[in-house]
Order: C-alpha cells, then structure tokens, then sequence
C-alpha cells in the first residue's frame, strides 16, 4: 500500500488516472478517510483527463495515528495537516498540483495555498471556512470531542452513521443512506479510531485566523458551499470569494453540508474548469 513516508510520519493515498495527467488531490473532511470522495465521483474527474489522488488524513484510515484511544489531542496543528499534503506531492512526484478539499480539508488546502503557494495551481474549497468567526459555526462547541469518544461496534457505528444521515423531513436530494451504511462499515474495517477525529479537532480549535491572508491567493479558486448547511454558514463562502480574487463562487439551495450525487456533474465541470484555468 502507498504511504507517504517523510520525516516519520506515513500518509495512505491512492492514485486513479494516467500518470502524465496533471494531479489533482481531493482533501477529506474532519474524521472522514478518503472513501468520503465515492469511486464513481472519481472516475468523472479522471475521464477528465485529471490523475486523481486521495489520501487518508492523520488520525483517520491506513495513515498514522497520533495517539492512543485515550489521547484527544495529538499535538499538532492545522498547518501539519497541510504538510501531509505536501508530503503527498513530493512521494507522487508532483511539483504542484490542484487542490480541492471538504470541510477540514477545504482548511487544509487554505493552508497549503498560503504556505506553498508554488504547490497549488487551483482550489477547490467546498463546504469550508476560513477561520473561527462565530458566524460561521453552527455545529457548536462540540464539546464531545474534548474527551475520550466511546467506542462503537462495527454494526452500532453503521447505526449511528444511518441515523446521521436520514433526514427527519422530505428533502429535495437523496441521501444515499444505503451508500453512508457500506460507506461506515468499510471506515471501521479501514481502520477505526473515533478518537483521531477529537485530536483533529484539537487542532482546529487553535487553528490561526486565514481570511486576510486569503487575499494573497492569485490561483483560479472554486468556493461551493449549501444554503442549508447546518455545519458550517454559507456565509463563510462569501466571505472567502471576496478575499480571493477572482474566484467563482457557487451556493446552492437545499444542500446540507455533504455534496448530493446529483449535483457531482455541476461539481465535476465547475473543478475541472476552475483547473483548466489554473493549468
């Protein structure tokens, strides 16, 4: 299996797509192994003409732990994260490469864009912000996450993620529960440690404020974010396409936190145009 092995820390990635294509890396969110970004979404993008990378984030599937099932803080930052994307490039021998990241990664790409700006040639930032100004969170303190989680069976951790998703009222897109079960069991059969998440979130909560050094970025930036996101405001998009000039900023009604699979042909055109630009 390919890990990314740089100054001892191993990050899993899996790479589709011809080797002479230009790379784009897909950044899951907070908690999420690289199975969050489905295969058929994937194979739109390669049949693009794009080699797609996607990678386990520390704390989370085949890639490295940074601490046992107690330990909610793992001693790093947000600005690591971004690292372990850099680390990625350098192993797939990309000098540089297009950026799209959901939610934490959408953070984790920021970073790498303000850090490594001669690694990025385009962002894609979706469902993300970019800092901790309190009219972007919705989620709360999520205090839960300040100590050890409890630990799930395989069958109540498909449990809890059906309950996530299932809408409590009619919605206009399909939630895919059946996809979110297959999707739970193979996350816990990938590596399970819900604590990786709260050590994650240690390093979101001290996070630095990047608005202002977004207005540096001059890469071609897509910001996508739902109108009824519950998570995050879709106010932070706004705030982040006012800060990078020239970007395209895309919100859509109806649409919670997750991108819907009937909006992944909107998704798949507005990346691969935003990294034609940027190519």
């Amino acid at each position: 299996m390919p890990h990314a092995n740089t100054d001892g820390i191993e990050i899993f990635y899996e790479v589709a797509g011809a080797p002479d294509d230009p790379v784009l890396v897909l950044v899951a969110g907070g908690g999420a192994q690289l199975i969050a970004w489905p295969d058929e979404f994937v194979a739109l993008l390669v049949a693009e003409g794009l080699r797609v990378v996607r990678m386990d984030n520390r704390d989370t599937g085949y890639s490295q732990r940074f601490g046992g099932p107690e330990d909610v803080d793992g001693g790093y930052e947000l600005s690591d994260l971004g690292e372990d994307i850099v680390r990625v490039l350098d192993h797939v021998g990309a000098p540089s490469a297009h950026l799209v990241g959901h939610s934490m990664g959408g953070m984790m790409a920021q970073v790498v864009a303000l850090d490594h700006p001669e690694r990025v040639r385009s962002l894609g930032l979706l469902s993300t912000i970019p800092g901790q100004d309190p009219r972007y969170i919705l989620h709360g303190e999520r205090e839960e996450l300040l100590s050890a989680p409890p630990r799930l069976t395989r069958e109540q951790a498909v449990v809890f993620a059906v309950e996530a998703v299932t809408p409590d009222r009619p919605q206009r897109y399909d939630p895919r529960v059946e996809w979110h079960a297959w999707a739970a069991g193979l996350a816990y059969d990938r590596g399970y440690a819900p604590e990786g998440f709260a050590r994650q979130w240690a390093a979101l909560r001290r996070a630095p404020e990047r608005l202002e050094r977004l207005r540096s970025v001059t890469v071609p930036t897509l910001v996508l974010h739902g109108r009824d996101d519950d998570v995050l405001h879709w106010c932070a998009a706004v705030d982040i396409a006012a800060a990078i000039g020239g970007s395209e900023l895309r919100v859509y009604p109806d649409m919670g936190h997750l991108t819907p699979w009937e909006l992944w042909p909107d998704l798949v055109a507005a990346i691969v145009g935003t990294a034609r630009r940027g190519t």
